[in-house]
């Protein structure tokens, strides 16, 4: 297969996938990974086209700027036109669009927006700009959280007073929970997402098997550590193994990073969010602590929107995230739709299941 010439150890690949095809015994099995780091190392390396036929891999809510819901990424523009703010973000964040525009549009009219590396690096902004607000818009799942808090921390004990957070995280499992619900979505496992297991631990997802009667796996991010979560997920359902698997053991405990998850606890507390194409979910998002109210960009800062939050006209990133549809299942994909010019979230991020595709698998089937 010349697909195994991208793998650093072919023969050990080849090996893996003959034992895979052999607990599959002829069956197929649809497979939902929710990582966007998975989602783009399956369709780098071909692990997509190589299964095909065996297993459907179907890319699920697992970008956290994709997820962002149009409301929360209109407010993070309102913030971007208010005086003597400076907003910071990550790089990704930059072209997501909003109702009207991006935050990338806004910096073009004037707006003082940054992108950092770290939001340590927002605190040392802060400081140095004693005169302006610096609100870090906080973006992501239970690996970046815990960072943020920490930002936290450090600002409350040194006194930076002007160091503001618009919490817009999200937390993993109880997403999941709702992909189960839905009877369109039929499935016959997860792969789970390496980071974020690191800090929650295998074991926030036992659910999966326990209450849906699936097997779910943590896998890690080389080539090789994805079709090995594969195969012993094709072991479990051969064997009616309804559990979670930790595939990924040199960074992934039972019980997660308990200093993290310490840590996210003192900051955070959970709340119902809004997911892009999925809506609101129960204790899903984060959102400060009382004790953090000061550094609350939402408390010190509210913000209103004129216009009534909008989805870009056209756009099914809402339908790719739930694995409905496959990226080139849209009308826009690769058409009004290109990562030089994105109308959706999906195409804008390094993480997002439209950009992955357009990348390397422009070829694949138009329905999930």
């Amino acid at each position: 297969m010349e697909i195994l010439k991208r793998f650093k150890d072919p023969h050990l690949a080849r090996r893996i996938i003959e034992g895979l095809n052999a607990a599959l015994g002829g069956r197929s099995l649809r497979v939902m990974e929710v990582c966007g780091t998975h989602t783009m190392a399956i369709s780098r390396t071909g692990i997509r086209s190589l299964l095909r036929g065996r297993i459907e891999l179907v890319s699920g809510p697992g970008c956290p700027v994709c997820v962002t819901d149009v409301a929360d990424i209109d407010r993070m523009l309102a913030y971007a036109r208010l005086k003597d703010v400076t907003v910071v973000t990550f790089g990704d964040m930059i072209r997501v669009p909003g109702t009207e525009t991006s935050l990338l549009g806004e910096r073009t009219r004037g707006a003082d927006i940054r992108v950092v590396y770290s939001p340590l690096e927002a605190v040392q902004m802060a400081k140095n700009l004693p005169d302006r607000k610096v609100v870090f818009l906080g973006v992501g799942f239970e690996t970046t959280a815990p960072v943020v808090a920490l930002a936290l921390e450090t600002a409350r004990q040194e006194g930076i007073g002007n160091f503001l957070v618009y919490s817009a995280f999200k937390v993993v499992p109880p997403a999941i929970r709702v992909l189960l619900e839905d009877q369109e979505i039929a499935l016959d496992g997860f792969l789970l997402p390496g980071h974020v297991s690191t800090v929650t631990g295998s074991l926030a997802f036992a659910f999966i098997g326990k209450e849906y009667g699936l097997p779910a796996v943590v896998a890690g991010f080389e080539a090789v550590d994805i079709l090995t979560a594969l195969h012993r997920l094709t072991e479990a359902h051969d064997q009616g193994r309804s559990e979670v698997i930790n595939a990924y053991t040199r960074a992934v405990r039972e019980d997660g990073n308990p200093a993290a998850r310490e840590i996210l606890e003192k900051c955070f507390e959970t709340v119902d969010a809004r997911w892009r194409g999925i809506g609101k979910i129960p204790q899903s998002g984060l959102k400060l602590r009382e004790a953090y109210a000061a550094h609350d960009a939402e408390e010190v800062l509210p913000v209103s929107l004129t216009t009534p939050p909008r989805e870009p006209a056209g756009c099914r990133c809402g339908e790719v995230l739930k694995g409905k549809l496959v990226p080139p299942g849209c009308p826009l994909f690769g058409r009004a739709c290109v990562p030089e010019s994105p109308v959706g979230p999906c195409m804008v991020s390094s993480e997002g299941s439209c950009a992955a595709y357009y990348r390397y698998d422009r070829g694949e089937g138009r329905r999930a």
